[in-house]
């Protein structure tokens, strides 16, 4: 493993939409400094490093090579996360993935058996874990202001980022590079909240549909979560370019009041029933928010030692879950995730 600077240097590893996401996030935790950008698309990769004042770089192997970071943050297709992240992880590197961690259970395995013979920290980002509202939620379950957990829902229709989802040939669109459609790469964010509050999914049925031209996968996803705990979620979510009205994201149903995530966290409660009250709006909030809170994570788990939030084996119940809608969807049954 090579030895940490005073500060962690860090190298961003495929420069496209989501890694201006990660950028904005990382302007918050001083403790990483971006030293260098690799691409296979140079010029993309010389635009982040202009911006951040790191070195640029056509491959990884290339950067490697020219030494000056301990750390990578891989944000690829997803097809590309198994050779990639053993390379790093070979290399001595600490190595945060984009989620999800691979495509399918098998590659996974690999890539966790070629960290756990590594010397480097290895973390799959999945920054829902660290989304404000979701652990204001999660504060609210556990200090019983809804009563017992009753049940929960997603619901999410989102539009097409052109920054994720234009140009010509857009990988999203590539059934074969994601593994998917929607859930695989978008569910994840929904579906670990829910993990976070009900435990473990035991088994789910699923519909899905391509509503969305030139996806190969599915762009609309419904489904019926069984817990372990015994507890039934709804999950719903489509990718469409229609007008969107408002939505809650998440609501979570006790057998005292509600708390409802959308703009905001809402208590639906004895004391404020209807339209309920916003609790701890004075807190920083927003999805954004969550990107700091990983990589505060990451890095404490580098510099200090410090055990993750969520190792990266909890990023398997996203991947499995999505896989079992998936065979759900083929069968018309209720399919075991794990």
């Amino acid at each position: 493993m090579r030895a940490v600077s005073e500060t962690l240097r860090l190298a961003l590893v495929g420069c496209g939409a989501i890694c201006d996401w990660h950028r904005r996030g990382l302007g918050h935790v001083p403790e990483i400094e971006i030293t260098a950008a690799v691409d296979p698309d140079l010029a993309r990769a010389q635009r982040v490093a202009d911006e951040t004042g790191a070195r640029a770089f056509g491959s990884l192997d290339e950067a490697i090579d020219a030494g000056g970071f301990e750390a990578v943050d891989l944000m690829l297709p997803h097809d590309l996360h198994e050779p990639v992240a053993v390379r790093a992880l070979e290399a001595g590197l600490h190595v945060l993935l984009e989620k999800p961690m691979a495509s399918t259970p098998e590659a996974c395995d690999r890539i966790l058996a070629a960290a756990a013979g590594a010397p480097g920290v290895f973390m799959v980002a999945e920054n829902a874990q660290y989304w404000p509202e979701v652990r204001i939620a999660a504060d609210l379950i556990r200090e019983g202001a809804i009563g017992d957990l009753v049940t929960a829902e997603v619901h999410l229709f989102l539009p097409p980022m052109p920054a994720f989802y234009g140009g010509d040939r857009p990988w999203r669109f590539d059934a074969e590079k994601t593994g998917g459609g929607i859930t695989i790469d978008t569910g994840s964010h929904y579906i670990r909240p829910l993990r976070m509050w009900l435990g473990e999914i035991d088994e789910v049925v699923a519909a899905m549909e391509r509503t969305y031209a030139g996806m190969q996968g599915e762009s609309l996803a419904r489904a019926l979560f069984r817990f372990r705990s015994g507890h039934v979620a709804t999950f719903s979510m489509m990718l469409t370019d229609a007008p969107i009205g408002r939505q809650d994201m998440f609501r979570i149903s006790g057998t005292q009041g509600e708390i409802q995530i959308g703009a905001g966290v809402r208590l639906v409660d004895a004391e404020h029933p209807h339209q309920g009250v916003r609790v701890r709006e004075d807190e920083p909030q927003g999805y954004l928010e969550s990107y700091a809170g990983q990589f505060r994570d990451f890095a404490r788990a580098v510099r200090e030692g410090a055990a993750l939030e969520a190792g990266p084996e909890v990023a398997l119940g996203e991947l499995r879950t999505a896989l079992a809608m998936a065979r759900s969807a083929e069968s018309g049954r209720w399919e075991k995730v794990w």
